[in-house]
């Protein structure tokens, strides 16, 4: 059900005047959390979550302190302090202090501030036609594609019964409504209306996260953190960049119910600190080696692990607020059963990869005792008594280091192009061009761009000739986008990247946009992170992962090729076209029987393989019985438009003038995030 706006907290300067510079914060019916992030502030006095508004639709509000440092309530004449737990009910235009003279903010109702804009104007009518003049404004800054999107919604509205009603079910399971008497300029405009996942494809593919202020069309089979932590976790490891422990802990409750959380992060001291004193008991935090400067552990995954077995999940968002809530984002899982004790020593290329990766994260080891199961030593070979042989996806990882001899294909770019050499591609895959997508640019040359142009155009078609070198594009917001975003500039604090790395001229051929039309996020910036090959809506292969385009995240080859120098921590899921797998489908938190099938062909589909395709894909599932169709929610528009000669990326440290949809132009006083590949 969503959540209806009941008022604004206006910010006010030290002479209790609305503070232009400083956008409003929206009050909605339910639990409104304040803190410093939700402010754009630094100040170590004010918590993350400092205060909650608890506000009912009449308007009235119930503040409860959960910071700290003490807050304080102007009424009228009273100014009551509210110190740790303690409550007060405001209403309209009480003023808030959330630290004791600064940080002053007006409560403001919906009716209230629409009372006060026509108590100021001697004209009420000239006023309304100024704030439809100001909405029109404001929608023709919407980006074109967009408007595009909600004129086909409306048009649509009538067909929605219909399509529901008729939805045919293909070959793999995955849904899709009739499109006998539908256009197919519709179907495409809202793609991932269409897109449904049976429980046992969903390893398969991935979702996009759920984005808060989309229309439910946009959010079809996407996820929350709540759908993915959930049932009987017995031992959770939690791998990102930054944490803050105190959305996490109250986003998903589940997490202090768990025994054992071990937190893998890359924050730095000042959050660590602040992690440490407000972390559950039970909880191990702990920040890999970093041997090589200007690296980050930057890997974005989650271990759960159950009484049935483990679910594996990789995604690209950082465990805060914004990132699950205003971003495009994306992830994957798939569940693995314990092996039986017959096949302890069998393993297979996912299990490698895996146990490789963790055991180079150096985390403390730390002993559980599981019901019904024993006591286990929890270290990275803890993993092997896992069932992997159903993985449909490889990991692709990175981790710092100089990389030689047998190590020198096992990270980055030169992983995934060993990978890709053992795969046979359709032939219209040979020179097909690259899309390279992501959230911050590193300092990059054309040499190193042919380098991973290299790994990534790697493969070879059913008659050995290789794919050939793949021409990239660059998928990248402009400072448009940017600005028309739902959170306006203050998005671009999450595309940390600065002019140097972004206005290379040699750059300029690679520019193309991010439109998102199909999927309803032009809107919602990416943090989401993909590369892929493809031929219009046919992919021969699709990366989701945490590595920007950066030599840290990739590595850099060095020494006549024989080394590879990379200096961060990443992992991300390589789809490709595989033989049909009938036993991924099971389930840790189903209590129905494990699959008993292995990877491999079932017998009556013994040449099928996986086709890979975007949700715009517009071909026929029962064609061609060879294949069984996958199709995967890439965000953004396959083949990518570039750049115009008017378009300019964005970066994150020019000063923009024209005011963005909340008001605001750029900078802001703080960001709040740091980049990671910079």
């Amino acid at each position: 059900m969503s959540l209806s706006q009941i008022g604004f907290l206006v910010p006010l300067n030290r002479n209790l005047e609305e503070d232009t510079s400083t956008p409003k914060l929206p009050i909605s019916t339910g639990a409104n959390v304040i803190g410093r992030n939700s402010i754009s502030v630094s100040d170590k006095r004010l918590s993350r979550k400092h205060l909650t508004l608890i506000a009912s639709g009449n308007g009235s509000v119930d503040a409860v302190v959960e910071g700290t440092n003490p807050v304080v309530v102007a009424s009228g004449n009273q100014r009551k302090k509210l110190r740790t737990g303690e409550k007060a009910v405001i209403t309209n235009d009480d003023i808030i202090e959330l630290i004791p003279g600064h940080y002053f903010f007006k409560y403001v109702t919906v009716a209230g501030e629409k009372c006060e804009k026509k108590g100021n104007s001697m004209d009420a009518q000239n006023m309304e036609s100024n704030e439809v003049s100001l909405s029109r404004k404001r929608m023709r800054q919407v980006s074109e594609d967009e408007a595009f999107a909600r004129k086909l919604q409306a048009e649509m509205e009538n067909d929605v019964l219909v399509q529901e009603r008729s939805l045919v079910t293909g070959k793999s399971g995955y849904s899709q409504a009739s499109t006998a008497s539908i256009p197919s300029s519709h179907m495409n405009s809202e793609a991932i209306r269409h897109f449904s996942i049976p429980k046992d494809n969903l390893p398969l593919t991935y979702r996009l996260l759920r984005v808060k202020d989309l229309p439910a069309w946009a959010n079809t089979s996407s996820v929350s953190i709540r759908d993915v932590i959930q049932g009987d976790v017995l031992i959770a490891v939690l791998s990102n960049y930054m944490v803050d422990i105190d959305w996490l802990l109250s986003s998903c409750p589940t997490l202090t119910k768990i025994p054992h959380v071990l937190v893998i992060h890359g924050e730095g001291d000042g959050t660590l600190d602040h992690m440490k004193k407000n972390k559950p008991p039970n909880w191990i935090l702990h920040k890999p080696p970093l041997p090589i400067s200007f690296g980050t552990h930057h890997s974005k995954a989650m271990l759960l692990v159950y009484p049935r077995g483990v679910r594996i999940i990789v995604h690209t968002a950082n465990l805060i607020y914004v990132d699950w809530n205003n971003k495009s984002q994306g992830l994957w899982m798939q569940d693995f059963p314990w092996k039986v004790q017959k096949e302890l020593s069998k393993g297979c290329a996912f299990e490698n990869d895996l146990i490789d990766y963790l055991s180079v994260l150096k985390w403390p080891e730390f002993t559980a005792n599981l019901p019904a199961l024993g006591s286990f030593n929890i270290n990275s070979s803890f993993f092997k008594k896992f069932d992997y042989s159903n993985a449909v996806v490889r990991l692709i990882a990175s981790v710092p280091g100089y990389h030689t001899g047998s190590n020198l294909k096992k990270w980055g770019h030169m992983k995934l192009r060993s990978v890709l050499q053992e795969c046979i591609f359709d032939k219209e895959f040979q020179k097909s061009p690259l899309a390279y997508q992501f959230s911050s640019l590193g300092s990059l040359d054309e040499k190193w761009m042919t380098e991973l142009a290299s790994s990534m155009s790697s493969g070879s078609c059913d008659d050995k000739t290789p794919l050939g070198l793949g021409k990239p594009l660059i998928i990248w917001p402009t400072v448009e986008d940017v600005r028309c975003s739902l959170e306006g500039y203050a998005a671009g604090n999450a595309i940390p990247s600065p002019q140097k790395n972004v206005e290379k001229e040699f750059l300029k051929k690679y520019w193309a946009k991010w439109k998102a039309t199909h999927t309803g996020r032009c809107r919602a910036m990416p943090h989401i992170k993909t590369y892929t090959r493809y031929n219009g809506q046919n992919l021969a292969w699709f990366l989701l992962t945490s590595a920007n385009l950066s030599k840290a995240a990739w590595g850099a080859l060095q020494k006549n090729n024989s080394q590879l120098m990379i200096r961060s921590y990443e992992l991300g899921v390589l789809f490709l076209p595989s033989p049909i797998n009938r036993g991924q489908g099971f389930s840790c938190t189903d209590n129905g029987s494990p699959s008993k099938n292995k990877c491999g062909l079932s017998k009556d589909t013994k040449s099928q393989r996986t086709k890979l395709v975007t949700l715009t894909w517009e071909g026929n599932r029962s064609s061609d019985s060879s294949s069984e169709v996958i199709p995967l929610p890439v965000p953004y528009e396959l083949p990518p438009k570039q750049y115009s000669s008017e378009d300019v990326p964005w970066s994150w440290d020019r000063r923009y003038y024209k005011k963005d949809v909340c008001g605001q132009v750029w900078p802001r006083h703080v960001q709040l995030y740091s980049s990671p590949d910079s």
